[in-house]
């Protein structure tokens, strides 16, 4: 099983996360202090579980989906690799590598993720 946390406010109005079976096991509603400029201060998190055979056609669907303003991103990982996708971008290393993971934090950097969200588990 791959298991991730999914922003909603972080897709892009008007896409489809279509074709990936998503099993939702819980959603929160929470108030975020450490915000980009262009985010909300109110998120709504989803985390979720799929089977490891949806890994590449889910970040391939998020990348097409998320908003490529407002420094959004959606990670998950399966038994072996960890996802942090983007707007346009995927990254994928396996988990616990630090090379992988110092590529996604200066890629999310660059495009104005504030420090205190680059705190994803891998």
């Amino acid at each position: 099983m791959l298991e991730g946390v999914l922003i909603a406010e972080s897709l892009r109005v008007g896409t489809e996360l279509a074709g990936v079976p998503l099993h939702i096991t819980k959603i929160a509603r929470l108030e975020v202090n450490n915000t980009a400029a262009e985010q909300p201060q109110q998120w709504t998190l989803l985390d979720f579980t799929a089977e490891e055979a949806y890994a590449e056609p889910l970040a391939e669907q998020l990348a097409a989906c998320l908003s490529p303003t407002g420094g959004w991103y959606v990670n998950y990982n399966t038994t072996t690799q960890a996802f942090v996708v983007f707007a346009g971008k995927i990254f994928r290393y396996p988990r616990k590598q630090a090379e992988g993971r110092r590529q996604a934090r200066d890629y999310a950097r660059s495009i104005g993720i504030p420090e205190p969200q680059l705190d994803w588990q891998d």
